[in-house]
Formats: C-alpha cells, sequence, structure tokens
C-alpha cells in the first residue's frame, strides 16, 4: 500500500461559523493508495477525537499502526487497490493541522485561548478547501466514526452532491447531555490543573511532567468509550499483584488500567486542543440551522448508511435509530439503511471490532463501484 504524508498551507481566508476567520491556516493529511486518471476512485476518511490522518499503515520507527488499519489497506473492508483513500487532521487537532499552539499570524506566538470556537461544519468545509484544491470536487464515499460520523452526516447534509454514499458508524445527530456532561469532567479537570497555567503552559513542559488533570479527564472518557461488560469480561475484581489489598492506594486491575492509558495521554495530546475539540463536540447538532430533523435530512441526496453498536455507551444506538427513523418517515427509505453490531468493546468497538462490520462496508461499497 502506497502511503504518503503532506500538508497544504492556505492563505485564502476560512470563513467559520461563529463568525471569525481564520487566516492561514494548514492542514495535514494522509493518503494511500493510487488516485486514477479521472479522479473517481476516491474515499474520505473522517478522524474521532483523539485520532489523526494516520488512518492505516505503520511508519518505519512506529510500533503500532495508523488508528484504521484493520479497515483500511490492500484487500480490507476499504481497499487501497481499488480506492484512493484521503484522511485529513482536523483543523483545532494537535498532529499538524492549524491548531490552538499554532503561531498566531503574523505573530510567532501561539494562538492560545485567542483561537475561534471551531465546529463541525468548519471542519468539513476547511476539509473540501483542501479537496477543492487538490482537483477533488466528488468522491465515492465518505466514512468516519464518533466525531468522525458527525462530520460524515455534515457531508451528506451540507454537501449534498459530494460523495455518494456516507457511512457513519458510532455517531449521533446531536450530542446530548450525557456526553456533554463526560467532556465537562475532562474540561473541568484541565482547566483547574495548576500544570495548565490557565493555557500559558509550555509544551516542553508538559512532555517532561504530564498534565495529571487531562490524564483524569482522558480516565472519565475511556469509562465512556468502554462497557461495563468490557470492564467485567476484562477485568473483573483482579487485583494488581504487586499492591496490598489493605494499602489506602492499593488498585483494582481496571484502576491500573485506567492509570496506565490515562497518565500517558498528556504526553501526546494537547490539552488545549482537547478543550477546544470537547467544544467542538458539545455543540453539534445537525439541526441547529432549522426547525426540525426532517428539515435537515431532506436535504440529503446521497445514500446514507448507519452502524451503531450495541454497548456504546456515549452515542446510544437509539440515536442512530432516530436517524435512521426519521429518513423513513420523510419518504427517504431507499436512500437509507441501519445496521447495530452486537459489540462487545463499547463506543471503541468502530475500532477494535472491525470484523464485525467489515463484510457489511464491503457490500455497502461494492454497490458503487
Amino acid at each position: 500500500m502506497k502511503i504518503e504524508t503532506k500538508t497544504a498551507r492556505f492563505s485564502t481566508p476560512l470563513y467559520l461559523e461563529s463568525g471569525r476567520i481564520l487566516e492561514p491556516f494548514e492542514i495535514i493529511y494522509e493518503t494511500y493508495g493510487e488516485l486514477n486518471e479521472d479522479k473517481s476512485n476516491v474515499i474520505v476518511i473522517c478522524h474521532a477525537l483523539a485520532g489523526s490522518h494516520h488512518a492505516a499503515g505503520r511508519y518505519a520507527d512506529e510500533a503500532k499502526p495508523g488508528w484504521w488499519d484493520k479497515f483500511i489497506g490492500d484487500g480490507k473492508a476499504v481497499d487501497t487497490t481499488k480506492y484512493f483513500v484521503i484522511c485529513t487532521n482536523n483543523i483545532g487537532s494537535c498532529f499538524g493541522s492549524t491548531n490552538p499552539m499554532s503561531p498566531n499570524y503574523p505573530s510567532d506566538e501561539p494562538y492560545r485561548f485567542k483561537f475561534p470556537v471551531i465546529t463541525i461544519s468548519d471542519i468539513v468545509k476547511a476539509q473540501r478547501i483542501l479537496f477543492d484544491s487538490l482537483g477533488i470536487h466528488h468522491v465515492k464515499a465518505v466514512i468516519g466514526g464518533s466525531m468522525g460520523g458527525m462530520q460524515a452526516l455534515c457531508y451528506s447534509i451540507e454537501h449534498t452532491r459530494f460523495a455518494d454514499t456516507v457511512i457513519a458508524l458510532a455517531t449521533t445527530a446531536y450530542t446530548r447531555p450525557w456526553a456533554i456532561a463526560i467532556n465537562k469532567i475532562a474540561m473541568e479537570s484541565v482547566r483547574h490543573d495548576p500544570a495548565f497555567n490557565n493555557g500559558h503552559y509550555k509544551k516542553d513542559d508538559l512532555l517532561a511532567k504530564g498534565l495529571p488533570g487531562l490524564a483524569i479527564g482522558r480516565m472519565a472518557g475511556l469509562i465512556a468509550y468502554l462497557s461495563p461488560t468490557l470492564f467485567n469480561k476484562k477485568f473483573g475484581r483482579n487485583y494488581a499483584h504487586t499492591d496490598g489489598l489493605y494499602e489506602l492506594f492499593g488498585r483494582f486491575e481496571v484502576e491500573r488500567y485506567l492509570e496506565y492509558n490515562s497518565y500517558s495521554f498528556p504526553k501526546i495530546f494537547d490539552p488545549l486542543s482537547y478543550l477546544y475539540i470537547c467544544k467542538t463536540m458539545n455543540i453539534f447538532d445537525v439541526s441547529r440551522n432549522e426547525d426540525t430533523l426532517e428539515d435537515v435530512f431532506s436535504k440529503i441526496k446521497c445514500n446514507l448508511h448507519l452502524i451503531s453498536f450495541s454497548d456504546d455507551m456515549l452515542f446510544f444506538p437509539e440515536e442512530m435509530q432516530e436517524i435512521y427513523d426519521i429518513m423513513c418517515k420523510i419518504g427517504k427509505k431507499e436512500q437509507v439503511s441501519y445496521k447495530m453490531i452486537e459489540s462487545e468493546s463499547g463506543h471503541d468497538s468502530f475500532l477494535v471490532e472491525v470484523e464485525k462490520f467489515e463484510e457489511h462496508v464491503r457490500e455497502i461499497l461494492k454497490g458503487i463501484e
């Protein structure tokens, strides 16, 4: 599989939903496979909160491959021998695209809290600017899970002729109070950590010392991303063999898991980006400029395929069922499908239980070849 990573810089202004302007801005992106002559074999992949443009394959010095490597590659569900696959790093994220720690032109000082609040629509608009610059004005499919699924829905509603097919996994039409509450824990933990220094931390300090507040927030996220069934199956009531049961800070294995996976997170993810991305997810609502969801979904011209996961405790299956029901209600039953996967890994099932839905995706893509 051919992999290329590139950065595009745009000096034209990006007009944001908030009324503010981002100028200039950069987008880092990764491509897989070969673009055919008429540029008709493109599939766009959209990433989730902590994801990046590196969706598949493995760099030479990398211990783990890209975050959806099970799903994208030669002969895989998104087959890179057939399709030219492109994944961008969202603006606001900290993996190479313009974000709160980028220089606030013409100054060399980072934006920090002067960075504008970004919406899902803004992220997608920036991606469209990139694709247009590459001469890609129409694609076979847009695929994304979680926050990536929000972007996929946005493409289907706001860029109605851009994709033949949209596949949205483990997502929602609008963020409910439960998910907002989970994000609130993370945001408050970061804001009130002395190491955060009201957004005036130094990157080198965080790399050396970490940010406990972001780690604690990540713990809250991990609990929502997984499921009680998975916790029971994976950890039970097993106790860390190195700790004494009657030590106050002795740990169950589930506690050790949360520590291990959370305290390393601030070493790779920027806390200001985390705050801004949580805000982006919290304010997502496809009907914000319309009277009803019916009005919004009536705009859809592509085929929309929805995949939920039975034990998802961040965006519950009924949230995607609602989209399907509305599409059927407004006479678009022929344009929509809905499949709930019996899963065991909670919200993260769309990342780790690919084998349970890959054939379904193959069939969908086969229908548009």
